[in-house]
């Protein structure tokens, strides 16, 4: 339980801005969520999901609302963990306690999952409130948002060892996550891709993430969901392996 003091630790900094940092992150799917749910929804009518007619702005909700888990995580995974290691030393200071480099890194990890979990949980009661769905299921897909916010954070701290400054974090956005954002199944159902294409998105971690949440959104279990969960689970397992061996090389370096 080394981590703990870690977690606690970020918790406490972050408290003074938890105002401020709740906005920020739900202001942006919120705005994607008015703007294409209702706006675009209007013109689209109803989507087929397995064979059910959904409104799309449900079908844009439960999409979202699994992106918004991998931006929280990744966000704070790469940016504030960046700074904590290599801008402010934060790091160097923490391991003169008897605290280790993993405990650091498995203490980055959960906080990064943990700040999914507050922003995921905030957007969820905006989508009750909005009476997009009220499917008891709802209870089952916090827990699997806060499996995928462990996910991506353990994917991003890849990027946060191999980063030798900010800059470099455009490539993971712009390569990873911008393209997986539209081949996952967020915007449109993954049956209009080209078949070669929609293969390939099967085994994208956003594209699992959202086949798990989608039908607990409409009151209908996932079909095929321990396949999807094997995936984020190896996804998670050999992301944060990678990321705990880089970030070791890093600091002997």
């Amino acid at each position: 339980m080394r981590w703990w003091p870690v977690f606690l630790r970020n918790l406490l900094v972050w408290r003074k801005l938890a105002i401020p940092s709740l906005i920020g992150n739900i202001a942006e799917p919120l705005i994607w969520l008015v703007a294409f749910g209702y706006g675009m929804g209007a013109l689209v009518g109803q989507v087929s999901v397995e064979g059910t007619q959904v409104p799309y702005i449900l079908f844009l909700a439960s999409g979202s609302i699994c992106m918004s888990s991998m931006n929280a995580a990744s966000f704070e995974a790469l940016y504030s963990a960046f700074s904590r290691m290599h801008v402010q030393k934060t790091w160097d200071g923490i391991m003169n306690a008897p605290v280790g480099l993993d405990d650091v890194v498995l203490a980055e990890m959960l906080w990064a999952a943990f700040k999914a979990i507050f922003t995921t949980t905030a957007i969820l009661f905006v989508m009750l409130g909005l009476g997009i769905s009220h499917s008891p299921k709802l209870l089952v897909a916090w827990f699997v948002l806060a499996g995928v916010g462990v996910t991506f954070s353990c994917i991003a701290l890849i990027f946060n060892a191999l980063a030798k400054g900010y800059d470099f974090f455009t490539y993971y956005f712009t390569l990873f996550m911008t393209p997986m954002m539209f081949l996952s199944g967020v915007f449109f159902p993954l049956e209009q891709l080209p078949d070669v294409v929609h293969r390939v998105a099967n085994w994208l971690p956003l594209a699992n993430a959202v086949a798990l949440v989608r039908p607990l959104f409409m009151d209908q279990w996932p079909q095929d969901w321990w396949r999807h969960a094997v995936v984020l689970g190896v996804y998670t397992v050999a992301a944060f392996w990678v990321a705990l061996g880089l970030t070791r090389k890093r600091f002997r370096a």
